[in-house]
């Protein structure tokens, strides 16, 4: 796919891996639509690429709601006359376990997670199919495809994003229009404080700042740049490539939960440090 001339569509832009895919799609020659539910850091961080002489612009959306990530497809069109590439990229983590999360909570979880990609397929595959050209790609995690003994919402919502994109990949075929899946492991941006923008009847408060180097500490891995990751997800874009997986080690438990299945075994924690 050519990407020189040609628009995007990112959400969860404000901050980490969309900030980063903003700047590399930029740097291909596109045009991007930023979209966040994070209105004043969005306006911030699109006002200043705007000032560079990015050809960027930026909407407030909650991709939870329907009529907001339709209002985004509206917008993207009036501005640019088309979209050629969807990144479905915002998510959230509640940082609770399963069996203590809130319904409200969960309601929340999957509502970012599952429905905005849903959400944002909705709005935006028809018109790539119709124009016979495009590209999806949605944001899962490591976590979407090898369980760990903890957020077990974020572990079902991301595994619920790689069904769907197995699904639309299969769904597309022969329409012209590709469809990628990223699942990356630990990386450095703001997911353990995806709190912060949780609505304030669920009473979560605002999150401790957790520094990088304290998430690393704990689950024994090295936080990859989001724009490594922008990198990635640039190249399996140009290269229609459906699996974008980050680190090394995913490969390793990926083999290990597969022969557990075969095996018929009990799921276990995957082997070597466990990342999100």
């Amino acid at each position: 796919m050519q990407l020189n001339e040609r628009t995007a569509v990112i959400t969860g832009a404000a901050s980490g891996i969309g900030l980063a895919m903003t700047e590399r799609f930029l740097a291909e020659g596109m045009n991007v639509v930023m979209a966040d539910i994070e209105e004043a850091l969005l306006a911030e961080r699109c006002s200043a690429l705007a000032d560079n002489g990015a050809s960027v612009s930026s909407i407030a959306c909650d991709v939870s709601d329907a009529s907001q990530v339709a209002a985004l497809r509206d917008a993207a069109l009036e501005k640019f006359g088309a979209v050629h590439l969807l990144c479905n990229n915002a998510g959230v983590a509640s940082g609770s376990q399963l069996i203590r999360e809130r319904p409200e909570v969960l309601d929340w979880v999957v509502g970012v997670n599952v429905l905005g990609v849903g959400y944002g397929v909705s709005a935006f595959a028809p018109l790539m199919v119709e124009q016979g050209e495009g590209h999806i790609v949605n944001t899962a995690s490591e976590a979407g495809l090898v369980a760990t003994g903890m957020l077990g919402s974020y572990h079902a919502t991301k595994y619920a994003v790689v069904g769907l994109s197995e699904a639309l990949s299969l769904e597309l075929q022969g329409t012209g229009v590709g469809v990628s899946c990223l699942c990356p492991e630990l990386v450095d941006t703001m997911i353990f404080e995806s709190t912060r923008n949780a609505p304030s009847e669920l009473g979560l408060g605002q999150p401790a700042h957790l520094p990088i180097s304290t998430i690393e500490s704990w689950i024994g891995t090295v936080a990859m740049n989001p724009s490594d990751v922008a990198g990635r997800v640039a190249y399996a874009v140009k290269a229609n490539r459906f699996w974008i997986i980050t680190h090394q080690v995913t490969e390793a438990r990926i083999l290990q939960r597969n022969r557990d299945l075969e095996a018929g075994r009990l799921p276990r924690n995957p082997v070597g440090p466990s990342g999100l």
